[in-house]
């Protein structure tokens, strides 16, 4: 009798038509963002898609928002960190993509992959300058979200992108700094793979 049972309940949920729903909202495509164990390039660029798709598509509702909103002045705030916020995580994806390409030293044993490793470079290259262009971006929704009119206003269900907030507007985090470093360090690189010849190693 269970298993007769059994066999009904999965033949229902077989036959059940799967209702799915169509992402259509900022709020949702940012969901969408998420951090593997493991960083490989493919789930780097899946999560630079989804956060692209987050600052390109309308906001949901405020009632849907990713915190609780009071009032008009509120939301105006909330969806200046949130274009912040999403612009440093795409930050932070081109560097994750980058760190999978990128050699922190010329060893003299890799000459033989000479070749090789400077494609590996250019291709890191590339992940820090694209990420640049987002920097920009975030700079200027901070300072959007610092404007006095928001004086004295904190949404505390997105405490983390006030805390961001703050830190750009403090100085602490400028990822203009470190790009520029990331870059200055692997045009060293390069240069110091293309110096090697045969009598390297």
């Amino acid at each position: 009798m269970k298993k007769l049972f059994l066999i009904f309940i999965a033949g229902i949920i077989v036959s059940s038509p799967l209702f799915a729903y169509k992402i259509l909202y900022a709020e949702q495509f940012y969901e969408l963002y998420h951090n593997h164990l493991y960083q490989y390039p493919d789930d780097s660029a899946e999560n630079i898609y989804y956060l692209g798709m987050a600052l390109r598509s309308d906001f949901a509702n405020p009632l849907n928002a990713l915190a609780k909103i009071n009032n008009e002045k509120e939301w105006e705030k909330y969806r200046y960190l949130f274009y912040m916020h999403v612009n440093l995580r795409i930050i932070d994806s081109y560097i994750k993509m980058a760190t999978k390409f990128d050699r922190q030293k010329a060893y003299f044993y890799n000459a033989p992959w000479q070749q090789a490793n400077i494609e590996s470079l250019n291709k890191a290259k590339e992940c820090y300058v694209y990420a640049l262009n987002f920097w920009d971006d975030a700079l200027e929704w901070s300072k959007k979200a610092s404007s006095p009119k928001f004086s004295w206003m904190f949404i505390e269900d997105i405490q983390y992108w006030e805390d961001e907030n703050y830190r750009i507007q403090q100085g602490e985090l400028d990822y203009q700094a470190i790009l520029t470093r990331q870059i200055e360090r692997v045009d060293k690189l390069i240069a110091e793979f293309e110096a090697m010849d045969e009598n390297t190693y």
